[in-house]
């Protein structure tokens, strides 16, 4: 059973280091309160906002600080490189703005090789089954 994710839903990166919250505009949707996200919420700085640093050797930064250290990892700030809708990872059952509900399970590829997944969906009184 999966869970549709809402504004405020808790994103966390594997590459980051702090959680972040998703935010989503106001489309005449809501479950429980809060709008309800869709696969097409990706955006970065819009929707995904930061992951405090970023510690990805593909992130340009990164990878810059990192050499000026001689080798010694050197996080930067988190920028989301998130160019592609989510990715689900459970059948479509669900629409919004005739767009697929972002669903708790599904996940987020950031262009510097960080995944991108829910921790918290922002709500939990609605369940698609």
């Amino acid at each position: 059973m999966a869970i549709p994710v809402c504004a405020g839903a808790s994103l966390m990166c594997s590459f980051g280091a702090a959680p972040s919250s998703l935010a989503v505009l106001p489309s005449g949707h809501a479950l429980a309160g809060p709008p309800v996200a869709n696969i097409m919420d990706h955006v970065p700085m819009l929707n995904v906002p930061p992951f405090g640093v970023c510690s990805s050797l593909a992130n340009p930064q990164v990878a810059a600080a990192t050499a000026t250290a001689l080798g010694v990892l050197t996080p930067m700030p988190c920028i989301p490189n998130t160019i592609t809708p989510w990715i689900p990872t459970e059948p479509l059952k669900v629409m919004a703005t005739k767009l697929p509900v972002l669903q708790n399970t599904d996940k987020l590829m950031c262009l510097w090789g960080g995944v991108i997944q829910v921790i918290s969906p922002g709500q939990t009184k609605v369940v698609i089954k």
